[in-house]
């Protein structure tokens, strides 16, 4: 008989599972919030950004205020392919990053999508499809 309550009645376990569900969707996204262009200026300007890479290291990028990012990896030996310090262009368009390098990457242009993950931790995507991690601030 106690069963045949139960199921006579499953309108209290599909709520559950609706509140259930929708909890998860708003905790999600809250933990990730993809950033606009104001946004993405006020995060990356006048900061350091560390790339993580497949490799544990995390590339120290520095980003001024005056439109200037400068690369300096010549303390990583991996990383002999590029030239060890360079410094290229930022700017924010289309609310995305965007950045040219003189000659790390051919000097092609790139623009990340930014979602911020936590205080200081951040994912991009890239227009070309790569995609990471990264920490903002020293």
């Amino acid at each position: 008989m106690r069963k045949a309550l139960i199921m006579s009645n499953p309108a209290p376990t599909r709520l559950s599972l609706l509140a259930l569900s929708t909890l998860c969707l708003t905790a999600g996204a809250a933990s990730s919030e993809e950033l606009d262009g104001p946004k993405i200026r006020k995060l990356i300007a006048g900061e350091t950004v560390r790339l993580n890479t497949p490799f544990g290291i995390a590339l120290p990028l520095r980003y001024r205020t005056d439109g200037v990012v400068v690369g300096d990896i010549s303390g990583i030996s991996a990383a002999s392919m590029f030239a060890p310090k360079e410094e290229g262009r930022w700017w924010v368009e289309d609310n995305s990053l965007c950045q040219k390098w003189p000659s790390w990457y051919n000097g092609r242009r790139f623009c990340f999508k930014i979602r911020r993950l936590g205080e200081r931790k951040i994912s991009w995507l890239r227009d070309d499809g790569a995609s990471g991690t990264a920490l903002v601030g020293d």
